[in-house]
């Protein structure tokens, strides 16, 4: 693709940033430290929904499963449910509530009637098994817990030692009819919300500082760690997600005029709400531009392309695996406003391809981590589709650095991404060891994230520390053997991941999905030759394992390494004696 900018990285800067812009800055001391910040942030979540209620009262908010709320309505749910909080189970200011439910109207009426007391949510990862979901609760002092049917039912044979050894006074039940309808020392949402009828008192003010919420890593193996972030921290984001978008505007020359009025467009949410990406990113950008939210309990592809063309979204995305689903379904060629790429790293072949499919969808991808609460470098437009690999420019708050052997690399130069700005945690919760391993003390993150920056500071991530293959000394970025194997059509997901090898340290092997369309035709010895053509000969893998069933994800859309990873070290290790001398040979 051929373009030429209309203006300038530093034109686009000085126009978006400027006086009275939406991201205009100014620089204050935060905890103990000089920050740039965005002037015209709110000063808390709770400021923020009053404001959006504000805008948009009368405009559909949510869309779930045939039940249809209003930015009204949700706000009379919400207080309601608030004053059931502070009046019935005595919650506080800084009082913590978790809730661990797969996404539903009452997850997000939760949260706002928590912020509106200006409690500490704690998202409760809902697929976490008993042991590990126990120990979110108790490391986090919950007060009260709020679960689904199925959480409900998990949760009951520790009950008694969460209310007997622990913070918690109170469990209520998020659509207590789709289970048993009754469980040990636990209340029914919808039945606690009916007998309350009085209002809380919010004389308290919510601050900037003050903690807002906690988010869980989701890390596949040990505990997770429970990022901790201030209503600064977590507000940051909501202007930092309109940043790739907004550039990409100035960059072609256009101004940042308000869009024109029309029939109220839709934003489609099927990731869960408990991750950065569906709450921190997509609910409150759609919240704060009085869109519709189009909920979905689960990503089912057939049922987002019916919901798309009903509900008139004009926003979509998520993990780049619902993306690519959307690109062999029915909906191509759907008048999309946006499509967003967010959660994990997107194939650089997949934004021409969704450009072709959806032509007036403007694409976007974001890069961040839950320790900086979603955004902190984004891209968009035609900058995004000339550089497909890339994942943006810091946003304006953000400083990023690539750190090699404790110094500052020059451009090109590979190594760890370092983040810093207003939107970065405030640390792990009740974890300082940790959070010291992570945070130096002038505020940098370090990401564990590898990476380059272009001379014009894009930033390309190349890996996870953990996920560089070294082969004989050589650093092979797993990224790039999954981006050759993505460039075959029949492949809907691929993992390389390093075997051992006594002489070279590790080997590249990889294991890769099929699309359902090619379930049994596609052969290991066809993939391995049609990488060798893009790859260089020390890249090639050993072994391609090919399965017909989807990889198992993490709840923010990850593929889960660890596992593929140890079934190939197991089949690496049954088949090695098996190998031809002329293939030893060219390892």
């Amino acid at each position: 693709m051929n373009w030429t900018p209309k203006r300038s990285l530093s034109e686009t800067e000085k126009l978006l940033c400027g006086p009275g812009e939406l991201h205009e800055l100014e620089t204050r001391f935060i905890d103990g430290r000089l920050q740039r910040t965005y002037r015209n942030i709110w000063p808390s979540i709770r400021n923020f929904w009053a404001w959006v209620v504000e805008q948009h009262a009368d405009k559909a908010y949510l869309v779930f499963e045939g039940r249809r709320l209003s930015y009204r309505e949700m706000n009379a749910r919400a207080e309601q449910a608030a004053s059931m909080f502070y009046n019935a189970y005595h919650v506080r200011k800084g009082h913590k509530i978790g809730i661990c439910s797969r996404n539903c109207v009452d997850w997000l009426v939760a949260w706002w009637a928590s912020q509106k007391l200006g409690a500490v949510v704690v998202c409760l990862n809902a697929w976490l098994p008993l042991e590990p979901l126990t120990f979110c609760i108790t490391h986090t002092d919950c007060k009260l817990v709020i679960l689904d049917a199925e959480r409900a039912e998990k949760l009951e044979p520790v009950v008694d030692k969460l209310y007997s050894e622990h913070s918690v006074t109170g469990i209520l039940v998020l659509n207590s009819q789709e289970g048993k309808s009754r469980w040990k020392r636990m209340d029914s949402f919808d039945e606690a919300l009916k007998n309350e009828s009085g209002s809380p008192p919010f004389e308290e003010n919510v601050l900037p500082e003050d903690e807002a919420v906690i988010m869980f890593t989701s890390g596949t193996t040990g505990l997770p760690k429970g990022v901790l972030s201030t209503q600064r921290q977590f507000l940051t984001n909501v202007l930092n997600t309109q940043v790739g978008p907004r550039r990409a505007i100035l960059r072609r020359g256009e101004n940042l005029d308000p869009p024109p009025e029309g029939p109220q467009k839709g934003a489609l949410i099927a990731v869960p709400l408990f991750h950065v990406t569906g709450l921190t990113s997509y609910t409150m950008l759609a919240s704060m531009a009085g869109m519709k939210i189009v909920l979905m309990g689960k990503w089912i592809p057939q049922e987002a392309v019916k919901l798309i063309q009903s509900e008139n979204v004009g926003l979509a995305g998520g993990v780049p695996a619902m993306v690519s689903d959307l690109l062999d379904s029915p909906l191509v060629g759907h008048p999309l406003e946006g499509l967003f790429f967010g959660g994990s790293p997107a194939s650089e072949l997949l934004p021409s391809q969704a450009q072709a499919a959806f032509p007036t969808a403007r694409l976007s991808q974001a890069y961040g981590l839950t320790e900086t609460n979603s955004v902190a470098v984004g891209i968009a437009g035609e900058d995004y589709l000339i550089r497909p690999g890339s994942c943006g420019l810091p946003c304006p708050v953000n400083d990023m650095m690539i750190v090699v052997d404790d110094r500052v690399a020059s451009p090109g130069e590979i190594g760890e991404v370092y983040l810093r700005g207003p939107n970065v945690m405030r640390g792990y919760y009740r974890d300082s060891e940790a959070t010291s391993q992570v945070m130096t003390r002038d505020g940098w993150l370090r990401t564990g994230d590898v990476g380059i920056m272009d001379e014009e500071g894009f930033l390309y991530i190349k890996d996870r520390i953990k996920d560089i293959i070294i082969r004989g000394g050589e650093n092979i970025a797993s990224i790039s053997v999954e981006n050759a194997l993505y460039a075959d059509p029949r492949i809907l997901e691929a993992a390389a991941v390093g075997v051992p090898d006594k002489r070279l340290g590790e080997l590249v092997a990889a294991v890769v999905s099929v699309k359902p369309t090619h379930t049994g035709k596609v052969t290991e010895s066809s993939l391995i030759e049609g990488v060798r053509k893009r790859l260089p000969p020390f890249a090639v893998p050993v072994m391609i394992l090919v399965r017909e069933e989807p990889f198992e994800l993490t709840p923010s859309g990850k593929i889960m390494k660890d596992q593929l990873r140890r079934l190939a070290r197991e089949q690496w290790k049954s088949r090695k004696p098996t190998i031809s001398k002329s293939r030893r040979a060219n390892l």
